[in-house]
C-alpha cells in the first residue's frame, strides 16, 4: 500500500496543488499530514484530487474548527490532535507533529512514526521503529517544498522535492 506523507503545508496552495498531483500520479490512495494545514482553504487539493487525508493539528493550525468543519465535508477526510495513534495496512502508526511531545516508549510501540515541524526532510531508525519527516510542504524556510511516499508492505520511503519550475508562486 502506497501513501502519501506531508507536514508544513502553511497554506502554500500551488505547493500543495503540485505535491498532490505527484502523489496522486505515483498511485497514493491515502495521504498522511502532519500538521501544520494553517487555514482551512489548505484542504483544497486533496478535496480536487479526491484524496483520502488523515491527519493531526500542528501548533500553526489558526482555525482547528474550519479545518475540522472543511475535513468533515471532504472526501475522506479525517483530523485528530496530535499524536495520533493507529494501524493502517496491517502496520502500527503514530501520526504526530511534533515528535518531541511523544516519549521514546511510545515512539518504540509503533513500526512507523511519521512528524512534521522542523520543515527538515528525514528518515532514521530506532530500534525497529522507522522515524520519517516528509519536510516542509511548503517551501517557506528551506525554499523547496517537500513530502515523501511510503510502501508500508516495505517500509521503502522515497523523498519528493520539488524544482522551482513545478510550480509557481
Amino acid at each position: 500500500m502506497l501513501i502519501g506523507l506531508i507536514a508544513d503545508t502553511h497554506d502554500r496552495l500551488p505547493a500543495i496543488a503540485e505535491l498532490v498531483r505527484q502523489m496522486q500520479e505515483a498511485g497514493v490512495g491515502m495521504v498522511l499530514h502532519a500538521g501544520d494545514y494553517c487555514s482551512p482553504f489548505a484542504l483544497r487539493a486533496f478535496e480536487e484530487a479526491q484524496l483520502s487525508l488523515a491527519g493531526v493539528f500542528g501548533r500553526n493550525d489558526g482555525d482547528p474548527q474550519g479545518l475540522v468543519t472543511r475535513a468533515q465535508s471532504a472526501f475522506g477526510t479525517e483530523l485528530f490532535e496530535s499524536p495520533h495513534s493507529f494501524e493502517l495496512g496491517g502496520r502500527r502508526l503514530l501520526l504526530v507533529h511534533d515528535i518531541g511531545d511523544v516519549n521514546k516508549r511510545s515512539i518504540a510501540s509503533h513500526e512507523i512514526v511519521i512528524h512534521g515541524s522542523t520543515h527538515q526532510q528525514e528518515m532514521k531508525t530506532r530500534g525497529d521503529t522507522l522515524i520519517v519527516n516528509p519536510g516542509e510542504g511548503c517551501g517557506w524556510l528551506y525554499g523547496t517544498p517537500s513530502a515523501a511516499l511510503i510502501e508500508l508492505d516495505s517500509r521503502e520511503v522515497h523523498f519528493l522535492t520539488l524544482s522551482s519550475s513545478e510550480w509557481k508562486y
